[in-house]
């Protein structure tokens, strides 16, 4: 609530704000961190792990022949 009110008050608030991402970042299974995987198993070949299935995955990603 108080980052809300900082927020909506104009009043920066770094350190709290960023608190509150880190909380909201261990309720979540699904983070921009996913996203860093595919792009790090797309430009080198590392793995990655999927939230529906166990284990750790790689995928032969095909680069677009009109690009």
């Amino acid at each position: 609530r108080a980052v809300a009110r900082a927020h909506e008050a104009g009043i920066p608030v770094p350190a709290l704000s960023s608190v509150l991402d880190a909380i909201d970042a261990y309720r979540t299974g699904r983070l921009p961190a996913n996203l860093l995987q595919a792009q790090r198993d797309y430009f080198g070949a590392h793995t990655y792990e999927r939230v529906d299935r166990e284990g750790v995955f790689h995928t032969a990603w095909e680069r677009s022949r009109t690009a």
